[in-house]
């Protein structure tokens, strides 16, 4: 074991132990290196590696912290790791994604009445969702498509997904979705301009994956999210 690694399972440890807990201070840089048994440029090098990780947080002039530990910081780092498979792994990453949200919309479903507030944002991203896409057609907007709508529409396709993760009630949970979710949008978004009609058929999935959660129908909400989803997995395998 590298000594930067014995820091950054001495530092874990601690935390598990109770030793520190969120929000606490690391013991001051010397005595720290010393209970750990390495050199202080060691412990510097294990203290970024946790930092990176969103464990602690070094703040000038004032010591390094145990942040809050809120999932949401710690599986942040997943979201890289996805970033860097790169399109030839697109597929694998959006089908980890569809078994995460297909739970998710399950949850949601089964938490639908003390829900409200993040089912009310689904609600309305869906509206503004509905309404870019009224504009298009309109005989104002004409029948030409704009860039920018495609944008408004990944936009609400982000709240949305966001507002059930939420809804779902696991912040573990929510915290891998938006991980995988926030990284892969521009696949979403290439499917948008590529495919005829993808914009229009997202909307539809979408409503009935709603109108399935706020049913309370666990079983059909999960189905529904599971086979919008596949449509972009489709669309990959074509396309990759």
């Amino acid at each position: 074991m590298s000594r930067t690694d014995r820091v950054v399972d001495g530092i874990t440890a601690m935390i598990l132990d109770g030793s520190l807990a969120p929000g606490d201070r690391l013991p001051v840089e010397k005595d720290l290196a010393a209970t750990l048994g390495v050199s202080r440029g060691s412990l510097r090098e294990g203290v970024r590696a946790l930092s990176v990780l969103g464990v602690v947080d070094s703040r000038q002039g004032d010591g390094t912290y145990v942040t809050s530990l809120d999932p949401s910081l710690l599986v942040a780092p997943l979201g890289l790791v996805v970033e860097l498979q790169g399109a030839g792994h697109a597929l694998h990453v959006h089908t980890v994604r569809r078994m995460l949200e297909t739970e998710v919309a399950g949850l949601a479903a089964s938490n639908a009445a003390g829900a409200g507030e993040a089912l009310a944002r689904a609600r309305a991203a869906l509206d503004s969702s509905a309404a870019t896409l009224a504009a298009r057609t309109s005989p104002a907007g004409g029948a030409a498509e704009d860039p920018a709508d495609h944008e408004a529409l990944l936009e609400a396709d982000i709240a949305f997904h966001r507002a059930l993760a939420e809804a779902a009630a696991n912040p573990v949970l929510g915290a891998l979705v938006e991980a995988l979710a926030g990284r892969t949008a521009r696949h979403r978004l290439w499917r948008g301009i590529a495919q005829a009609g993808a914009d229009e058929r997202t909307q539809d999935e979408h409503e009935a994956v709603l109108d399935a959660v706020l049913a309370g129908d666990t079983e059909r909400a999960r189905v529904r999210m599971a086979a919008h989803l596949l449509e972009v997995e489709d669309f990959l395998r074509a396309h990759g």
